[in-house]
């Protein structure tokens, strides 16, 4: 049996196929999967467009139905589609995708019903236990597998959640990377009084042109080319599940997502005045200062999309966002949703006379970084040599929510370990360029020190 260990991650699954993740373990995992639900009455499996995601989510749905639970299949879905179905059907669900990663991996991202999180301390971990005990038979009849499409009940909900109409008819690019976006952007924009222009529509699991990873820049490239080439007013470029969205503006400029975070935030609050914004440690200041400039209340988070929605069914929040771009919407069973965020950016844009980099300079305050990642041989140790050096500074505080924060009035750095992949990440912010660059050098200096 493989390592369940490395794979079973603190808010997914996640490996290398076949050598970490097999039909085997997926069969497994099925059959464990409504065992820690008590045995629900169906289970909703989606999957990408990865080349082992059909064999794996096939897989999935045996050991359901093994134990006596029935199937909805939806096929090709993006993550946030899933969830969807998972939400109006009031049932559990199971996505295969292995989100940004590159070909050779995959996994699964399992959710309750109403797409309530399930991570490695609420239900993963026990997954994993009962898998590496054996699964005896359930001794129940076995359940049935029902295919059901679902993309046209995910187009009508996200637009009744958003009227993107407004006084001009817009011009936007897509990169779907070749991942789910070539399936839900036609769906959801396709519908809009806008002029789409299309880039890498064919959904192809071995990512011919780029990665579907736009938190890298090389990545946003062919986006921010066709952007200027066409005159466009705005761009959106999605990773491989489609359940994050970039922007980048009509210079063909990458808009931060904490910028995008403060925006869909302020639409949000003009909606439920005094409501409360969730908002990870690594987004800007500008976005816990922009809450509180309209009356909300922000709330920090650690990292993660099970640690989020459980936070804000916690604390009724109506919307929370991440710097990685995961935007998550009460009204979308507190899940995160990439398309929404882009039709909320359509909303605004729409409704304005000014270019989308204009609009968003209200909600621009500081310089960021970006995150730099580093592969060390020894993350603990890396990170205590950098808290040690920090650490007897003046004006300067430290937090360990997660990772580590090092707080100053003019900069902040946050420096974590990746729950999906062996790197450091870090992350600064600073009121200008140059202190910017200075802290980031600094940190990154001791990060890649010979120990």
């Amino acid at each position: 049996m493989p390592d369940l260990a490395a794979i079973f991650k603190a808010y997914d699954v996640r490996g290398v196929v076949p050598d970490q993740l097999d039909d085997q373990v997926a069969r497994d995992a099925g059959a464990a999967f409504v065992r820690i639900l008590d045995a629900p009455r169906a289970v909703v499996v989606g999957h990408d467009m990865r080349p082992s995601s059909p064999g794996l989510a096939a897989a999935f749905a045996e050991g359901v139905t093994s134990g006596g639970v029935d199937v909805v299949e939806i096929g090709l879905a993006s993550t946030d589609q899933l969830y969807c179905a998972s939400g109006l059907l009031d049932l559990p669900g199971a996505m295969f995708t292995a989100s940004h990663n590159p070909a050779k991996y995959n996994g699964m991202k399992l959710c309750r019903a109403g797409a309530a999180p399930i991570g490695l301390d609420s239900g993963l971990g026990e997954m994993r236990e009962l898998i590496e005990r054996g699964l005896p038979a359930s001794g129940r009849p076995a359940g049935t597998v029902e295919r059901r499409d679902m993309l046209q009940a995910y187009a009508d909900h996200l637009l009744s959640l958003v009227d993107p109409r407004g006084s001009r008819r817009l011009r936007v690019v897509v990169d779907a990377g070749n991942g789910m976006a070539g399936h839900t952007a036609p769906a959801v924009l396709g519908r809009l009084d806008v002029d789409l222009v299309p880039l890498y529509f064919e959904l192809d699991g071995t990512f011919p042109n780029h990665e579907a990873n736009p938190i890298e820049p090389a990545n946003l490239r062919d986006l921010q080319a066709k952007v200027t080439e066409v005159g466009a007013d705005l761009g959106f470029a999605f990773d491989g599940d489609a359940d994050r969205c970039f922007v980048v503006d009509e210079r063909g400029e990458v808009v931060s997502p904490s910028t995008l975070t403060a925006l869909i935030a302020v639409r949000e609050l003009e909606r439920e005045p005094g409501a409360t914004v969730i908002h990870n440690l690594i987004t800007s200041r500008a976005v816990p200062e922009i809450v509180r400039e309209h009356g909300g209340t922000p709330v920090r988070s650690r990292v993660g999309h099970s640690i989020i929605k459980a936070l804000m069914a916690e604390t009724g929040a109506i919307f929370g966002g991440e710097h990685s771009a995961h935007f998550y919407f009460r009204e979308f069973w507190r899940a995160d949703s990439g398309m929404l965020a882009a039709l909320h950016t359509l909303a605004s844009l729409a409704a304005d006379d000014r270019p989308l980099s204009q609009l968003l300079t209200d909600y621009d305050r500081y310089v960021a970084s970006g995150e730099i990642n580093s592969t060390v041989d020894d993350q603990a140790g890396t990170a205590r040599r950098v808290r040690e050096a920090y650490a007897e500074r003046d004006g300067v505080e430290l937090d360990d929510l997660d990772g580590l924060t090092v707080d100053h009035a003019e900069w902040w750095f946050n420096l974590r370990a990746s729950n999906t992949e062996p790197l450091l990440r870090l992350n600064v912010e600073a009121v200008d360029t140059a202190t910017m660059e200075q802290v980031r050098d600094e940190v990154i200096a001791l990060l890649r020190a010979d120990g």
